[in-house]
């Protein structure tokens, strides 16, 4: 039961220097874009939830039958969410969205 201790160390070692050589901007990047994430989802998760919510709206409405310009709603429901809904429902029960 003899265990061959020298070729594990020298496998060991050549995954070492392997990945010695790997460029750090790699890593840099991997460690960027987590945090950039992160940053996304924890200062602007009221912003993501409002926009999810105006396009669930926008599609409850479609559904119902409230057909309003389908471009220029998707584009307002993402960016200002449910009070971007609310406004253009307004502006088309004033006729002014066609």
């Amino acid at each position: 039961m003899a265990v061959d201790v020298n070729v594990d160390v020298t496998s060991a070692l050549s995954t070492v220097e392997q990945v010695a050589h790997v460029d750090p901007m790699i890593l840099l990047a991997g460690i960027g874009l987590i945090a950039l994430a992160i940053f996304f989802i924890f200062f602007l998760k009221r912003v993501i939830v409002n926009s999810i919510l105006g396009l669930v709206a926008f599609a409850v409405l479609w559904f119902m039958g409230i057909k309003l310009p389908f471009l220029v709603t998707l584009v307002v429901s993402i960016i200002f969410g449910l009070a971007g809904v609310g406004t253009m429902l307004i502006l088309y029960y004033f006729g002014l969205l066609g």
